[in-house]
């Protein structure tokens, strides 16, 4: 995990004083990314390139940008899991490191980026070469943030909007999943967020035949995810997805004579901070907690909402405690996995089966909020553990598990007849967890850490309601709440020239 930026100019002939200073002042303001190192290159004489990185994969000899035989130079931010797999296919003459990195590397330079759809994980990269080419790409669900602007010299590239200069911000968006740019051929989709299942794959197969597979492939997953040179640990709310992950790597750690780190952060006698201390002790980890009241919550709101770039109260509340959640971690490891995306795969919330439940609408929804999930949850994800110079890992989103997930009969996916969410799943862990902890209801995380009982009463108490009517009249955004409307006051302090439209992504909710 690190941070990247980069410059393509146009036309060659730029300064390349003025282009290292504005690359440098950009990689500057993303330092928190990548606190262990940093390098930057300029590329022959339209590019460059810039990398402060988070060492977890070769330590001593994945320092970046990275190069290639065939001139290419390339900084990635991420982590490629297959990439031993990759390694094998191409070569292993070809590699100069260890780094994951530079499997995406030597598949450019043999292959073109239309291959970039053999990467499997999460990444977004810039590569150049001396003679002007370039390539820009990002992973195809955008679980790793990458923005761009283009301006009248070329165009800007860089992991968080805050390393765009102010006169740039304006005009900088996300780089679109499963993308790539190239100077020739412009923008490219080489994959879909969410790929097509296999339809019928599943039809007259027995449940418990495909709960051995949903076991299976998400277990493997899990141990993929587990891929470092240092201690990998999990973030634990208690509630089924985490503890699932939780279960799968302790169960990994023990195999290999070690003890996993949990973390879990709630108000005292949350429900999810109790929930997270019983997981944590059937599982035998070594558990970490922190703990939320009202003035720790509210005296972070403009660090996390300027990280987090965004202004979605949902959002914001659930990001205060992954704040002093992440705090927590980094103090123990370098990277976490956590329970992200499988709400959106298996049906968990609410809303999928009150307004959604026939089994083709379901289908469709499920595949329109995970293809927006980089704009909202994934967002908040990255931004509040890199803050941290942490790294967060998705199991649930990794395309194995997605592809095999899309492809069960929407019918898996409904309640139960007591009106539980997510009953496959569960029964696909029978054995993994205690019953009454497989089969705890779920609470959504801001409010189940008891975040929203501190933070929505503080803010909707110092607006009245002319006020808000005023200033959402004034600001011409979709401001849904007082407590939304003091986000977008922040976020306007720590960005002012960014739009609004640019980075606001809401999902149905009924």
């Amino acid at each position: 995990m690190c941070g990247i930026a980069a410059l393509y100019q146009e036309q060659a002939g730029s300064d390349p004083l003025h282009t290292r200073a504005a690359g440098e002042w950009m990689l500057s303001r993303i330092t928190h990314r990548g606190p262990d190192d940093n390098d930057h290159r300029l590329v022959g004489e339209r590019a460059w390139l810039g990398h402060n990185r988070l060492s977890i994969v070769d330590l001593a000899g994945g320092r970046q940008p990275l190069n290639s035989a065939g001139g290419w130079s390339l900084v990635c931010n991420g982590e490629i899991y297959n990439h031993t797999d990759l390694r094998a296919g191409l070569g292993r003459e070809r590699f100069a490191t260890s780094s994951d990195s530079e499997a995406a590397l030597v598949l450019l330079h043999m292959c073109g980026p239309g291959a970039f759809d053999r990467l499997q994980g999460m990444w977004a990269l810039c590569a150049a070469a001396p003679d002007g080419r370039f390539v820009a790409a990002r992973d195809p669900l955008g679980i790793k943030p990458l923005y761009w602007a283009r301006t009248a010299d070329g165009l800007h590239f860089a992991s968080e909007l805050r390393a765009f200069p102010p006169e740039v911000q304006a005009a900088t968006e996300a780089f679109p999943p499963g993308c790539y740019w190239t100077p020739e051929t412009g923008l490219v989709r080489f994959a879909e967020a969410v790929p097509r299942g296999r339809a019928g794959r599943w039809d007259g197969v027995p449940a418990a035949d495909a709960e051995s597979a949903t076991r299976e492939v998400l277990a493997d997953s899990v141990v993929r995810h587990l891929m470092a040179d240092v201690d990998v640990g999990v973030f634990l709310s208690g509630g089924l997805d985490s503890s699932i992950v939780a279960a799968v790597a302790a169960a990994e750690y023990r195999s290999r004579g070690e003890r996993l780190k949990t973390f879990a952060v709630g108000t005292p006698g949350s429900p999810d901070l109790l929930a997270a201390r019983e997981v944590a002790e059937h599982l035998g980890t070594e558990h970490h907690e922190t703990l939320l009241d009202a003035g720790r919550a509210i005296s972070v709101v403009d660090q996390v909402v300027a990280s987090v770039e965004s202004f979605d109260a949902s959002l914001i509340r659930s990001a205060v405690p992954n704040w002093f959640l992440s705090e927590l971690a980094s103090r123990h490891v370098k990277a976490v996995l956590t329970g992200e995306g499988a709400d959106e795969l298996f049906a968990g919330y609410d809303y999928y089966h009150r307004g959604h439940a026939e089994p083709g609408r379901l289908e469709r929804e499920l595949r329109r909020t995970l293809g927006r999930l980089h704009g909202l949850n994934l967002q908040r994800c990255d931004r509040v553990t890199m803050a941290h110079g942490l790294e967060a890992r998705v199991p649930f989103l990794d395309a194995d598990v997605i592809a095999h997930a899309m492809s069960l009969p929407p019918e898996l996916k409904s309640l139960e007849p007591d009106g539980m969410e997510k009953g496959h799943l569960r029964r696909a862990f029978t054995g993994w967890l205690p019953e009454r902890l497989l089969w705890r209801r779920k609470v959504q995380f801001g409010t189940g850490s008891g975040a929203q009982d501190l933070l929505t009463p503080h803010f909707d108490a110092r607006v009245g309601d002319g006020e808000f009517a005023t200033a959402v009249e004034e600001s011409g955004v979709d401001l849904r709440t007082k407590e939304e409307l003091a986000y977008y006051r922040v976020f306007r302090r720590a960005l002012p020239s960014v739009r609004p439209e640019a980075v606001l992504t809401r999902f149905a909710t009924a």
